[in-house]
């Protein structure tokens, strides 16, 4: 498997995943590739991926945009320490049904516990990253990150 074709499996399986665990009309603009460090504004899930694909995966966004998706979701909308444990296992929807549609294409993955940033915070730690700004309709811009290691 090149390593082109993986990086390409990786990124369309995040798009499918991101598509499958939202329940909003879904716009993603062209993956672009960045280098450390990765600024995260007000929250943020980081995640980690273990197996045959390895790295992080950084969901990110303001509180408001967690708050939308959350309303969306469950019929209220979250703040405070919800809306922080909501970040969470969002992140870990998104990760896990990735896992699961990367796993179709013959990778083998698993994913960490998620990680809850709060605040701004610099994210270092990757050579190169491959940012997806993620447009949800009627709720706004959340950005998903993408800190691959290939063999």
């Amino acid at each position: 498997m090149t390593l082109t074709k993986s990086i390409t499996d990786i990124l369309n399986g995040t798009i499918e995943s991101v598509k499958a665990v939202l329940p909003f009309e879904i716009k993603i603009d062209k993956p672009s590739l960045f280098t450390q460090p990765f600024t995260q504004h007000s929250i943020g899930v980081l995640i980690g991926m273990t197996g045959d694909v390895r790295g992080r995966v950084i969901i990110d966004g303001e509180e408001e945009i967690f708050g939308k998706i959350g309303e969306g979701m469950f019929g209220m909308f979250l703040e405070g320490e919800m809306l922080e444990s909501f970040a969470g296992e969002l992140g870990n929807m998104i990760a896990g049904n990735l896992s699961t549609t990367i796993s179709q294409r013959g990778f083998e993955m698993d994913i960490t516990p998620p990680t809850v940033f709060v605040g701004q915070t610099k994210i270092y730690g990757f050579n190169r990253a491959f940012r997806l700004p993620v447009h949800i309709a009627n709720v706004g811009i959340m950005e998903i990150v993408l800190a691959v290691e290939l063999d």
